[in-house]
């Protein structure tokens, strides 16, 4: 930050802080309402906050820092912009709106750049990164099914477009790029239980686990992990890989099939239809609010310490879908009964993190707890009802 700046910054609190003070013979004094002077100066941090991040841009110009968010118009990608935006950042968004949504932008799309393309075309990836110091790569096609489904289209998105990023960041001049990896890469962990269904006796995953991915969506993008890696120790571009588990929240489309599973029990409970649950409910997830994942995200971009280094991103708390069926019934104040249908192939039957090396490396603090992000999603989820139109 500039001297200038921080002049500015520093005239600006004074203003908001000098009439705590009156002067007398013995000099200034504070007045006997000193104890409210922390309050003053939270009032006044809080009064220049936007004030700053324009004189910021006045200082800095074109030299203010610019990211890309590929998938940036997606569920965590649309989240991930609005907090960069907040911070100061200047943000590019590439995205194809295969499932991102432009609605998802709307709020702040004058305050970004968008270009719109895959990353599986070189030029567009090129175009986007070019001038960027910070690269978030989020986009993915992200579901199990869709990669039973197309497998190839799936290896395309999620590791050869995870190459091209890479090797775009790394010839222009990239500081660091950021990898949303997922927990799939672990597979099934029902044999890290010492009783049959028993989610209180799974052990965590933790980093250094054998990965071991069921499906191709988990191989695809365990491979764009690997590239990262490999780009970290071969030619020096500094990578972060944040293995995320169940994240959950509002602007998850919630009309898709191929959407997570608390979007789908959401619309459909709200709606006071029976969610269909495959299997017995009694597999477990690790799940983690989206407000979670982008304090992980932030983090993994200006930790200096984290360069190469790969991260559990969860709550470290296991939740059964079932369990799940209960929360939304409370929270609604129904009594609605979960279909099942039979078990989907390279499902994983249990999933929970170790977030340790993560609290300790990052500081990263799951600040949301289950019920209360359900709330919120039902919350999105009412004053939306476009959303929750169609069932899927």
């Amino acid at each position: 930050m500039s001297r200038q700046l921080v002049g500015w910054f520093g005239r600006k609190l004074a203003q908001q802080v000098s009439p705590l003070y009156q002067t007398g013979e013995s000099g200034a004094q504070i007045r006997p309402a000193h104890f409210r002077v922390t309050l003053w100066i939270a009032s006044a941090l809080r009064a220049t906050r936007t004030a700053l991040v324009s004189q910021a841009r006045v200082c800095y110009g074109n030299n203010m820092r610019w990211c890309l968010v590929t998938g940036g118009a997606g569920f965590l990608g649309s989240h991930l912009v609005e907090a960069l935006l907040e911070r100061g950042y200047r943000v590019r968004v590439l995205d194809d709106f295969s499932s991102g949504k432009r609605e998802n932008l709307a709020p702040f799309q004058s305050q970004i750049e968008l270009q719109v393309g895959s990353v599986t075309d070189v030029t567009a990836v090129e175009s986007a990164i070019r001038g960027c110091e910070l690269v978030f790569h989020l986009a993915a096609i992200a579901s199990v099914q869709r990669s039973l489904e197309d497998p190839l289209q799936t290896h395309a998105v999620c590791a050869t477009g995870t190459l091209q990023v890479l090797q775009a960041a790394r010839r222009l001049g990239v500081r660091r790029v950021v990898y949303a990896g997922s927990s799939s890469c672990y597979g099934d962990q029902s044999d890290k239980l010492s009783g049959e269904t028993a989610t209180a006796s799974l052990r965590p995953c933790r980093e250094d686990d054998p990965l071991r991915p069921l499906s191709p969506y988990a191989a695809a993008k365990l491979a764009g992990e690997m590239y990262c890696r490999a780009f970290s120790q071969a030619f020096g571009l500094e990578t972060v890989v944040l293995r995320f588990f169940n994240i959950y929240g509002p602007r998850q489309d919630a009309k898709s099939p191929y959407s997570g599973v608390i979007a789908l029990f959401a619309n459909a409970m709200l709606r006071g239809q029976s969610p269909t649950i495959y299997g017995d409910g009694l597999q477990s997830r690790d799940f983690v609010f989206v407000a979670d994942a982008v304090q992980a995200l932030l983090l993994a971009a200006e930790t200096p310490s984290a360069r190469g280094q790969v991260y559990n991103i969860g709550t470290g708390q296991a939740t059964t879908v079932l369990a799940l069926v209960e929360h939304f019934n409370r929270l609604l104040g129904t009594n609605i009964v979960a279909r099942h249908g039979p078990p989907r192939p390279s499902d994983v039957r249990h999933s929970l993190a170790d977030i340790t090396r993560a609290r300790r490396e990052l500081r990263y603090q799951p600040r949301t707890p289950l019920p209360e992000g359900l709330r919120l999603t039902l919350d999105w989820l009412r004053a939306c009802p476009e959303v929750t139109a169609q069932t899927p």
